[in-house]
Order: C-alpha cells, then sequence, then structure tokens
C-alpha cells in the first residue's frame, strides 16, 4: 500500500500516532495534576481528594475504551519509528535522521537523536506500567482490588532513584517532543514560512509544560513521601 511503501506514507503514520502520543500525555498529566492540587487543598491522600475522582473517572467504561486506543497510538508511533529507524539504517549504511526540508532544524540534537530518545522512552514506559497500570488498571481488569492511587504516588517517587529516573524520562520525552510536534504538522503540509515558526514555538510552549506537569506531580509526591506524610 502507498501509506506503507512510501516516504510520505511513512511519515504519515508517524504523524498520527504522534498526534495520539500528545493526547495520550495530556489526559494523563491533567488526572495525576490533580494530586498536586489535592496538596494545597489538605487533601492529599483523602478518598474524596480530586486525585481520587481523577482515577475513579478514568475507571467510567467510556475512558477505559479510549485510553487503550490512546496507548496503543502511542506504542505504534514508538515501535514503528524504531522499525524505520532500521530499515534506514540497514538501507544507508549508517543511522540518518528522517530528511525535512529544513536542513536547520534537521540539524537539531533531537533529530540527530529521535531513534535514541525513543528506544530511552520505550523502556521508561515499561518500567513505568509496573509502577502503575499493573498495580490499578490491570488489578480492575482482572477483578482484583486496585492500590490507592495516593500510596502508589509515594511509594514509586518517594526513593530518589525513582525521582531522578523518571525526571531523566521527562528530559528525553522533551527533547523528542519539541523536535516531533513541529514535524508532525510539516507532515500534514503546515509548513508556511510564517505559520512554522509560530507552531515551533507553540510546540516548545505545550511540550514544555506538559513535562514540567509530570515532574512537579514527581517531586510533589517526593516531598509529601518523605517530608510531610513521614
Amino acid at each position: 500500500m502507498f501509506i506503507f511503501n512510501s516516504s510520505i506514507g511513512k511519515k504519515f503514520i508517524q504523524a498520527v500516532s504522534g498526534a495520539f502520543l500528545i493526547v495520550f500525555l495530556g489526559l494523563h498529566v491533567t488526572i495525576n495534576s490533580f494530586s498536586i492540587i489535592d496538596t494545597f487543598t489538605g487533601k492529599f491522600g483523602a478518598p474524596d481528594g480530586l486525585f481520587q475522582k481523577g482515577c475513579d473517572f478514568m475507571a467510567l467504561p467510556i475512558v477505559t475504551i479510549m485510553v487503550p486506543v490512546l496507548a496503543a497510538g502511542f506504542l505504534i508511533h514508538i515501535l514503528y519509528g524504531l522499525w524505520l529507524t532500521y530499515r534506514n539504517i540497514k538501507a544507508r549504511g549508517g543511522i540518518n535522521r528522517y530528511a525535512v526540508s529544513n536542513k536547520g532544524a534537521a540539524d537539531s540534537w533531537s533529530a540527530r537523536n529521535m531513534m535514541v530518545l525513543g528506544i530511552v522512552i520505550l523502556g521508561f514506559i515499561f518500567y513505568h506500567l509496573l509502577h502503575f497500570w499493573a498495580k490499578m488498571q490491570l488489578q480492575m481488569f482482572i477483578g482484583s482490588e486496585e492500590q490507592n492511587p495516593y500510596l502508589l504516588l509515594t511509594t514509586t517517587f518517594g526513593s530518589w532513584v525513582n525521582l531522578a529516573l523518571y525526571l531523566v524520562w521527562f528530559a528525553a520525552l522533551w527533547f523528542h517532543l519539541t523536535h516531533g510536534f513541529w514535524s508532525m504538522f510539516q507532515t500534514v503540509g503546515w509548513d508556511g514560512q510564517t505559520w512554522f515558526k509560530r507552531i515551533k514555538v507553540i510546540g516548545v510552549i505545550v511540550v514544555t509544560l506538559l513535562c514540567v506537569a509530570f515532574a512537579a506531580v514527581a517531586v510533589n509526591a517526593f516531598v509529601q513521601a518523605n517530608f510531610i506524610l513521614a
């Protein structure tokens, strides 16, 4: 098929699945950020806390259907990207990035290291799944009682080693997404000289907000575990 055999088609798959990735992360960080609000309202750990309500919302049937679809797009984006990189290495005899019309953009550190960033992100996805998904959503699917979400936050991020590893992951996400955001719009044709510059700025702002919010959730849970709840 054209979409699988042409370079444009392959980039389009990456662009669409990349959009799934950004939506998934946006939903994820929104719910997680409720734990920070609970800290300031004194309801961190309370059964009527906003974060607990967010987790209950994620358990609704319509959401349990939507989240796996977004997560599948997330995984397709990373796995398909790694496969394309492998094909490029095999065909050209070296590590090559996707060709883009703007050489200056292509020469950015993020563009040159998308494969490495993708591997780091994929590895931490499985690490993350062991900490949260396996102890909440998976337990719900198999009919067991899921763990308290506040306890999972403090148990996971209460360790400075885990906190440091997650912060590295968020940094890798930032580098990957700041390149991927504008590349996604370029692939679908939104690459006019005027708007393309604006899109790159918007991308940096959006991705920075996402990653800073993720980091804030982790640091907040670390503080709760070691200084407030201890």
